[in-house]
């Protein structure tokens, strides 16, 4: 399910992962500082170098010291990542909000797959999701080993002074977070910083998950990365093989059905007619996948508990279920409305190279 550079915690009900409690008084330091108090926020360390860095986009390389005297928030993320498309909104709000007041909003795009290190993927898909404050690309993870990092998304937040004095992990704590971007920037002198919290309106990827009806964790379909393997047959590495349909799935149970190879990278479909079937509790279904060569298209079409999904699907498929593969990213196939309940998706190729990394929901 994960690596060492991965939090199991990535997606799912509990994707978000606390920083380190023992801080009292942190909320009234931000929201109701007084006179005279003690400053609240410990100093966690120093900003470290972007020297790591392959590349950066909307920016020329930044550096701690070319930053001193702004606060930087440093972001995570990698664009596949439901989590961080869940947290994209308040980044985003933020840079804009802040960005001249004294705040530099800095994205390091750390790849989880192999295809998120090609640079056309990663330019195309953060223009479409319209991030525009600066992105380090850290292709060789050499940004995230400069901060010991283990989570997609991560948040850390460094004073005037070049200072890191908060970091959050996984979805949520916005409040938290803007309060600690205000905290800062009035230290460093900023005036004009109005109070009030950002407002913001996700669409897409960005909704945020209905928590409270979430029963299926995030699930890999790659050999030795996968768990609810349900077929009646195991799995076979690296080699093509025709699976038999499991005549039933429990929850967070999956399978494939069949000619598929199943490779350390991803499970890849070899016919017209491959699936996979995944017994789940979720309003939404996501699934990390591509076609095997880019610049090809594989059609494919998705079924719920045995039909068409209708007023269920989700927007990379029309009301029958259809859709097409042509580029290596995060695909929704599923957005329940109404209540929501155990179900069966299933996904149908309709003809051979398509790639399937990894399941979310939401």
């Amino acid at each position: 399910m994960s690596d060492d550079r991965r939090s199991n915690d990535h997606t799912s009900g509990t994707a978000t992962v606390s920083a380190p409690s023992g801080r009292p008084g942190l909320i009234r330091s931000i929201a109701h500082r007084l006179a005279g108090d003690e400053d609240e926020l410990p100093v966690e360390g120093h900003l470290p170098s972007f020297e790591g860095a392959t590349g950066w986009l909307n920016s020329e390389p930044l550096t701690p010291v070319g930053l001193r005297g702004r606060v930087v928030l440093v972001d995570f993320l990698t664009y596949t990542c439901i989590n961080w498309l869940r947290t994209a909104p308040y980044t985003k709000a933020w840079d804009a909000k802040y960005r001249d007041l004294g705040l530099t909003v800095i994205g390091a795009h750390t790849p989880e797959f192999g295809f998120e290190q090609n640079i056309d993927n990663v330019v195309a898909s953060l223009q479409a999701f319209g991030v525009e404050y600066p992105i380090a690309v850290d292709s060789n993870y050499g940004v995230w080993e400069a901060f010991a990092n283990h989570f997609w998304p991560a948040i850390y937040i460094a004073d005037a002074e070049g200072r890191i004095r908060y970091h959050h992990f996984g979805e949520g704590e916005y409040a938290m977070t803007e309060m600690v971007v205000q905290q800062l920037l009035l230290e460093a002198g900023a005036e004009g910083v109005d109070a009030e919290l950002v407002s913001v309106e996700p669409k897409g990827f960005e909704v945020a998950a209905d928590w409270g009806t979430l029963r299926t964790p995030e699930t890999y379909v790659a050999y030795g990365r996968s768990a609810a393997f349900a077929s009646p047959e195991s799995a076979r590495f690296n080699v093509q093989h025709t699976y038999p349909k499991p005549n039933r799935l429990s929850l967070n149970e999956w399978a494939p059905s069949g000619s598929w190879t199943i490779a350390q990278h991803a499970a890849v479909s070899n016919e017209t007619g491959a699936r996979i079937g995944f017994q789940f509790q979720a309003r939404d279904v996501n699934l990390v996948m591509g076609p095997a060569t880019r610049g090809m298209k594989v059609p494919y079409r998705v079924l719920l508990d045995g039909s068409a999904p209708g007023d269920s699907h989700g927007f990379d498929v029309d009301e029958a279920g259809n859709g097409t593969l042509a580029e290596q990213r995060l695909h929704q196939l599923i957005r329940q409305p109404g209540s929501i309940r155990e179900r069966l998706v299933e996904i149908e190729f309709l003809g051979a190279g398509a790639e399937a990394y990894c399941f979310t929901f939401g």
